[in-house]
């Protein structure tokens, strides 16, 4: 009976946690759909990381010597700027409720501040997702048409960029989720701290000062560690499609770096939000 009634209880907790965590994603989805300023910066970081990739495209040529490049690589080279946005969107999501005061009232509808951030993360990953992938896509499809013309052809070595070749399904398939990590660490930085511009210059840091310091750094092998755990160096990895022998990182491993950069910042900033007052 005991044991019975110990599922029972279980039940119930899953139960509740499960009724709870839904209605903190409907909750969550409402006020991100409906602040305009998020749906303007999805759309801006689409438009960025396209244009960008689309001006690398038509600036870099391919003479009748070959050239080395990696053609996939620089038609996603806009992921690099649209990141930035997609950072301030994530730290948006969490600051912008402590600036207005209503983190109370969300904290009031659902006590669980665990769920409350599961909840975030799981909206904010899946808008991010779609942008991404929409932003990777009509990169890639700008990269198929404009980089024959500058002389990536299959003369050259260069067949026309395609999901059906494996590495480049991989580096589109990693860029998507690459900034699905870089949103999640904004989140957590932003649960940390709570401030907006402070959260977003600590992301930003960490994305655009790594490779700074590491072009600092006189040492190749101090170098190479850099570049191994840099979030933007080793989780960009899995965007390479040749010479992955040269990598100081493999390109699945990279992304497994800026996951635990990721994992880090929500950890942190969870345990941040379940110790203070809101």
């Amino acid at each position: 009976m005991s044991l019975l009634r110990s599922a029972r209880l279980t039940s119930t907790a899953d139960g509740a946690w499960w009724g709870d965590f839904g209605r903190a994603l409907r909750a969550e989805w409402t006020k991100l759909r409906t602040a305009g300023d998020m749906g303007r910066l999805l759309l801006l970081a689409v438009a960025l990381a396209v244009a960008v990739g689309c001006g690398t495209a038509k600036a870099v040529k391919c003479p009748d010597a070959g050239c080395g490049q990696d053609a996939v690589k620089l038609a996603l080279t806009g992921i690099t700027v649209g990141q930035a946005v997609i950072a301030v969107v994530a730290v948006l999501a969490v600051s912008g409720e402590y600036g207005t005061g209503m983190i109370r009232t969300t904290l009031t509808a659902v006590p669980n501040r665990l769920t409350v951030l599961t909840a975030k993360a799981t909206v904010l990953a899946a808008v991010v997702l779609i942008s991404g992938t929409a932003a990777v896509l009509a990169s890639l499809l700008a990269g198929r048409y404009i980089l024959p013309g500058n002389g990536f052809t299959e003369a050259h070595g260069y067949a026309p960029l395609s999901l059906a070749d494996g590495p480049t399904l991989r580096a589109a398939v990693g860029s998507a989720l690459y900034l699905v990590l870089i949103a999640l660490i904004g989140l957590g930085v932003a649960t940390a701290v709570r401030e907006a511009a402070t959260a977003i210059g600590i992301v930003l840091g960490l994305l655009y000062l790594f490779p700074v310091v590491t072009q600092v750094v006189n040492d190749p092998e101090w170098q190479r560690h850099l570049q191994q755990i840099s979030p933007m160096s080793a989780g960009l990895a899995v965007q390479a499609t040749v010479h992955l022998h040269e990598l100081p990182i493999g390109p699945w491993a990279g992304l497994g770096v800026l996951a635990t950069w990721a994992a880090a910042a929500l950890l942190v900033g969870g345990l941040l939000l379940q110790r203070r007052d809101a």
